[in-house]
């Protein structure tokens, strides 16, 4: 018969157990640490689920959004936190080491002074700044520590979407947690496939090291002479599974000419469970630790760490759907980013059903499209929802005055994002497409 668990006493334990004792809580005490001071000042996540919908009323999922940034990119912050706000949501900006303290501050000054954020107590910027360097694992580290945070502060969400600052909403969040009220808690949103083609000589197989792991400044990652193989314990996943559609297009803004375009899927970015991150972050096997340490020296890991973990774990692999949800367009062939979107795509972007898209430039005239056409936003101002009670009349703000942050109104758009969902799980493809 298997002895029940006790704890060990001190006395029981020899110097060297004691010693391994100590070592071994070293790193829990550390996390938690920073984890307390990553927060910084300010009020903790307040909880909205207090306030139940009443009997009949389907109770909305949680979305817990990371928008993340860089340097003079505080302006577009604001603007996608606007656009994207709700108060039944949870928002974390998270500004890297290379953001100015001005910068830094205007952000920090415009969360604590916008009353609707003050009143509902969803939106925090992350107190402590990592260092980031996009090529290195450091995004992955900064996006775990994000998760880390929002496990802590925010108890009840139910999806995980990351945001960069060139990425915009392309309907209301009304919208998107309508449709999502009616979908398994359990699926997880991840571009991936096994194919990796060209990456596994230029991703794999190269040994990077990443300064920012071990630096305060700003450095580029550097390369190790020697390759190493395959791994043989596990199979890499990445996110190059792209959607094939060719349409004309005109070169540039202006331009008469015509080629021909991908629509793809950025492969960093992803809406993925909280029970599929509580594994990640807590893991009761050792997978997540492994692939951890596997992807310190990788190129690029954020295109793979969460995609080669969730198609390992015999737990996890049948819970994804093999998009991420954004609208994007690639050139042919596709390069490292996709290309900026203009307001000639603004048709596709309208009609392709997803939620949200990248990648803009600051004050694109294409943004002020969207804000007026799908999101009914005015400028400067938070995106209205069913939450909002006030009259639009004489140019006044309707989220001027609010109700109940669970009340829902979606719009006609929902209907796109259900028939692009409605693909996505159609019995034919979607088991076929699960970590293939």
């Amino acid at each position: 018969m298997r002895k029940a668990h006790r704890l060990a006493a001190t006395g029981d334990l020899t110097p060297q157990k004691k010693a391994l004792a100590l070592l071994l809580a070293l790193p829990v005490l550390t996390l938690s640490i920073l984890l307390f001071s990553a927060l910084g000042p300010g009020r903790p996540f307040v909880s909205t689920s207090r306030t139940v919908p009443s009997a009949g009323y389907i109770r909305p999922p949680k979305l817990a959004y990371l928008i993340s940034a860089s340097r003079g990119e505080g302006r577009q912050v604001k603007r996608l936190l606007q656009a994207v706000y709700h108060p039944w949501n949870y928002y974390l900006l998270q500004l890297d080491l290379a953001v100015s303290p001005e910068e830094r501050g205007d952000l920090l000054d415009y969360v604590e002074s916008e009353p609707t954020f003050i009143k509902f107590g969803n939106v925090r910027v992350v107190g402590e700044a990592d260092a980031v360097t996009p090529k290195g694992p450091t995004v992955v580290s900064s996006t775990l520590h994000a998760v880390a945070i929002l496990l802590r502060e925010a108890r009840d969400w139910n999806w995980f979407i990351n945001l960069g600052a060139a990425d915009y909403p392309l309907m209301p969040q009304d919208d998107l947690l309508h449709i999502f009220s009616y979908l398994p808690r359990d699926l997880n949103f991840i571009e991936h496939a096994s194919n990796i083609g060209w990456k596994e000589h230029q991703r794999a197989r190269p040994i990077i090291v990443d300064p920012q792991l071990y630096g305060s400044q700003k450095a580029n990652v550097f390369w190790v002479k020697d390759k190493r193989s395959m791994p043989s314990s596990f199979k890499l996943f990445v996110g190059t599974a792209l959607v094939y559609a060719i349409f004309d297009l005109p070169l540039t803004r202006g331009s008469s000419g015509s080629r021909e375009f991908f629509l793809a899927d950025s492969s960093s970015w992803v809406a993925l469970t909280r029970s599929f991150l509580e594994f990640c972050i807590l893991g009761w096997d050792n997978l997540p630790r492994t692939l951890l340490m596997y992807y310190t020296n990788f190129l690029f890991s954020s295109e793979g760490y969460f995609h080669t973990v969730i198609c390992n774990s015999m737990d996890f692999q049948n819970t994804t759907i093999n998009h991420d949800l954004r609208f994007a367009v690639w050139d042919n062939p596709p390069q490292q980013n996709p290309l900026n979107l203009h307001l000639e795509h603004f048709s596709l972007m309208a009609d392709s059903g997803a939620p949200f898209a990248r990648t803009f430039v600051e004050n694109s005239p294409v943004l002020d499209q969207i804000d007026l056409k799908l999101l009914k936003r005015s400028r400067d101002r938070l995106a209205a929802g069913g939450w909002c009670l006030g009259s639009s009349t004489s140019g006044k703000d309707p989220c001027a005055v609010y109700g109940k942050p669970f009340i829902i109104r979606p719009t006609e758009r929902s209907a796109r994002l259900e028939q692009l969902l409605l693909k996505l799980l159609d019995a034919e493809s979607f088991r076929s497409r699960q970590c293939k």
